[in-house]
């Protein structure tokens, strides 16, 4: 329920405060002063495209802000989302447009896009004008209409339905593309085998091909390591008979018994002989290791060589067509692995496919049938009611009709929906588009409110000119249906007819003043002679015409009393 609406610099609406309230609120005045600029306002509070031809002349933007009372749970949680607050069940929300046509909203006291807005607006309000009219001609909102009077048991089925049907189009999608991929899956599945069959058989290992480098180098000068092994080998231990050797084993083993026979003469010279002693063991393991060493580089050869190019040649392959080393190799080779294991799934995964979108079908169609029998069931209660709502409304011999058709399974079932209007015995009932006429449409769409409103209420209506081609008695069966909309919805209307305000427990007046040079508009509300000065300005267009007033006080009379 919107509890207040502030409009600033808004068309000619220069200032305005609205204390709107719970029931039926009433929005008079004369023609030009601004009351459609309600309606606007209201408009952009609920997300609609911004005009800056709407600014008011002279100003900089215009600025609209309402105070709502919600306690819906939905609502709270999308502006929790956007970081505002819902305070005590009161939500503040503000639109500013300015003069070059940008936009700003926020919601609940914080920045928010002004999509929110739109969002909220489903939740909390139900505009009706001449846009909701054109609306209403659409085979879409004809179906929405309907589904809404189905209550929550046909909501319910809907959304089941809703989920199985795009699961059913999700599976399909799915099994459509890995059939009319299969052919090119299965050359790539070709593919990855013989890539994986290649690696195999070379088998890298990783970090191979240094190690093969390091091979290489050392086999390609194999001379130049055997002569220097050989020499390093008679530097260390030479195995002559020659008395006077010059080794360096045969060095180090003579200067450590020349020491050790010193020592008796100083202990000074044993450890020395001691450090002399581990020299000679440490120059014997290096003998033999360089001993070992000779014995390979003479066992290896050309042979040897020629193995080791060969397989670095065949490394070198793999690594120029699927990596920079081995382990890159190794590493395309796991995903190719997995890339394969996938693909060699198909077959298994279009089977499960079928089998669920089989089960998927089952549950769309049989859900699409339950959905056709409750609104073909909701479509005959909903064709009396409005239609005994029609009577009431000046249209004694109309009769409302809900067509369900049958028709391709879709977003929201199998059903075509359409609302015919009969608006008189005798006749066929025609779609709403081409049968009804402004004022029919008006009051059929008035109808339909009442009698959905039972079943979907919504907290707020908002009425722009709803009694637009009526008048009389007609005009007063309004001013009662929309009495008893306000019992569980709070409504306001824009309207020009006494006879419909004479029901509203809240009148507003907007008004307007060419003082000045310009035109300014602001609002207020009406009680007592106010109000009545008002309600016969609208029987007559003058205010204190007796006859006026008396009639005035006599709707007012009859609003009183049905309230």
């Amino acid at each position: 329920m919107i509890e207040q609406l502030r409009i600033r610099e808004l068309g000619v609406i220069e200032e305005a405060t609205l204390e709107l309230g719970p029931g039926f609120t009433a929005i008079t005045g004369e023609t030009g002063a601004g009351k459609t600029m309600v309606v606007t306002a209201l408009g952009l509070l609920m997300g609609e495209r911004a005009d800056s031809g709407a600014v008011r002349s002279g100003a900089d933007a215009a600025r609209v802000g309402g105070l709502v009372r919600t306690d819906d749970p939905l609502v709270r949680e999308l502006v929790e989302e956007a970081g505002g607050e819902v305070e005590a069940g009161d939500l503040a929300l503000t639109r500013t447009v300015s003069a070059e046509g940008r936009s700003r909203a926020s919601v609940g006291g914080a920045a928010a896009p002004v999509g929110l807005l739109g969002r909220l607006a489903e939740r909390l309000f139900a505009v009706h004008g001449q846009s909701e009219q054109l609306r209403l001609r659409s085979a879409a909102a004809q179906r929405d209409m309907l589904d809404r009077f189905g209550g929550p048991e046909l909501q319910g089925v809907l959304a089941e339905y809703r989920g199985a049907h795009a699961a059913r189009r999700e599976a399909a999608a799915e099994l459509a593309e890995l059939r009319e991929a299969r052919e090119e899956r299965a050359h790539e599945a070709a593919a990855l085998r013989a890539e994986l069959e290649e690696i195999a058989a070379v088998d890298p290992q990783p970090g191979e091909e240094v190690e093969l480098q390091q091979q290489i180098d050392r086999l390609t000068h194999l001379e130049e390591l055997r002569v220097a092994t050989a020499d390093a080998l008679r530097a260390l231990s030479n195995d002559s008979d020659e008395p006077y050797a010059s080794d360096a084993l045969s060095l180090v083993d003579t200067a450590q018994r020349e020491l050790e026979r010193a020592a008796s003469r100083d202990q000074a010279l044993a450890a020395l002989a001691e450090t002399l002693r581990g020299l000679g063991f440490q120059l014997a393991d290096a003998v033999r290791e360089l001993a070992a060493y000779s014995e390979d580089l003479d066992q290896e050869g050309p042979a040897e060589l020629a193995r080791a190019n060969e397989r670095l040649a065949a490394l070198s392959g793999l690594m120029r067509s699927y990596g920079a080393d081995t382990r890159a190799v190794i590493e395309r080779s796991a995903a190719s692995v997995a890339r394969l294991t996938a693909l060699e799934g198909d077959d298994e995964r279009i089977g499960e496919l079928e089998h669920r979108l089989q089960g998927l079908s089952e549950t769309e169609a049989r859900l699409a049938g339950t959905i056709s029998e409750l609104r073909r069931t909701g479509g005959a209660a909903l064709s009396e009611l409005v239609t005994a709502e029609l009577r009431e409304l000046a249209l004694p011999d109309a009769r409302f009709v809900v067509a369900v058709e049958p028709a391709e399974l879709g977003a929201h079932g199998a059903d075509e929906v359409r609302l015919l209007l009969q608006p008189h015995a005798g006749s066929e009932p025609r779609p709403l588009a081409k049968g009804a006429s402004g004022g029919e449409l008006s009051r059929v769409m008035l109808a339909l409110e009442v009698v959905v409103a039972a079943a979907d209420p919504v907290p707020t209506f908002v009425f722009d000119e709803v009694d637009a081609g009526v008048g009389g008695a007609a005009a007063i069966e309004i001013g009662r249906r929309l009495a008893r909309l306000a019992r569980t919805s709070q409504v306001i209307v824009v309207t020009h007819l006494a006879q419909v305000a004479a029901f509203a427990g809240n009148h507003l007046q907007v008004m307007k003043d060419s003082s000045g040079g310009f035109t300014r508009s602001s609002c207020r509300r009406l009680d007592g002679e106010e109000r009545l000065a008002e309600m016969a300005r609208l029987l007559s267009g003058l205010s204190d015409s007796r006859s006026a007033l008396d009639h005035a006080a006599e709707l007012l009379a009859l609003g009183a009393a049905a309230s």
